[in-house]
């Protein structure tokens, strides 16, 4: 289905649901106008990116509020252990990141040219496959079933697509099937990060800025198998109030806890939601958080392995694993 106006969908049924505020106005008052000031001072301090990104994620540090108790979060006590690596042969756009538990390495993909990478635990490349036909490939996850989902921003397409079966085999787009999600002028600021929960057939997509967008898709897979029953959900409430986000760069769900994972690259830092869009905690990537000697330069992708391991990459060529304490 497709609806005309300035937003269009083609999916069987669009649901917008209004979702309860992440706190009640007494508890989250002081914390945001102490954001607030956290952001003024950024501001104020434009001058010198480090400091920047040292003083707004010290702020959000000493302000968050306190987590609800019995809340378990997957943000908590992480240490960098491989810092900084370049990936080899990636000259720049290094962009999404998935976890790939079956296989036990990683998926990268690079959005020019369009590669697909297998890389293990330190950031070295496993496989190297190049993607015919794709175009600004920013997002991947993995839906299982041997089946990979790659994200094109400027085509606003979710393209589902089969994994390699050899470690040189080119991957071309004709013929795969794609969802595509036409919101907004298609442009340099569409879909950055993927996030697939593959227990309950449930993709999370999000929108970079102009506006910051999270959607969640749900049917996706069992759409494929010829079930034609995709729900595609509008989750503005859960990123309204999260100002300290200045974007979103990509997005992971987390099985262990059932809560997602965004990643603002101009903010330095992941922010955790709980199953129901409430804030839970968050990571720094600034210098000096989690063992880090220098800030993360531009984070674009995230993923968690089964055992609460954390993978970050960045661009242009940049790897960084961080374990938690």
């Amino acid at each position: 289905m497709t609806t005309q106006g300035s937003t269009m969908i083609s999916a069987s049924r669009l649901l917008t649901r209004p979702l309860p505020t992440p706190f009640p106005l007494t508890r989250t008052t002081a914390w945001w106008g102490g954001i607030l000031a956290a952001t003024a001072l950024g501001l104020a301090l434009q001058a010198d990116g480090g400091r920047l990104d040292r003083a707004f994620a010290a702020a959000v540090s000493a302000l968050q509020p306190a987590r609800a108790e019995g809340s378990p979060a997957t943000l908590s006590g992480y240490q960098v252990s491989v810092e900084g690596h370049a990936v080899a042969g990636v000259g720049r756009n290094l962009s999404g990141l998935a976890w790939d538990a079956r296989r036990g390495h990683l998926w990268a993909v690079v959005n020019e040219p369009p590669q697909l990478l297998a890389l293990d635990t330190d950031g070295d490349v496993l496989a190297r496959h190049r993607l015919d036909g794709f175009n600004d490939v920013e997002g991947i996850a993995v839906l299982g079933d041997g089946r990979l989902l790659l994200a094109e921003e400027r085509r606003q397409s979710l393209v589902v697509a089969p994994i390699p079966a050899a470690p040189d085999a080119v991957l071309a787009r004709a013929g795969l099937p794609a969802l595509t999600l036409a919101l907004g002028a298609g442009d340099n600021a569409g879909f950055e990060g993927l996030a697939y929960d593959e227990a309950g057939d449930r993709l999370f997509v999000v929108k970079e800025h102009s506006p910051r967008k999270l959607y969640e898709i749900r049917g996706l897979r069992a759409s494929l198998a010829g079930r034609l029953d995709v729900e595609v959900i509008d989750r503005e409430d859960w990123i309204r109030h999260k100002l300290v986000a200045r974007d979103f760069s990509s997005v992971e769900f987390d099985p262990r806890t059932g809560h997602l994972i965004l990643l603002s690259d101009g903010s330095k830092l992941a922010l955790e939601l709980d199953a129901d869009g409430r804030y839970v905690g968050y990571q720094g990537f600034a210098a000096g958080f989690a063992g880090l000697a220098a800030s993360i330069p531009q984070a674009e992708g995230l993923t968690l392995d089964e055992r609460g391991n954390l993978y970050v990459v960045s661009e242009p060529d940049l790897f960084y694993a961080f374990r938690p304490e």
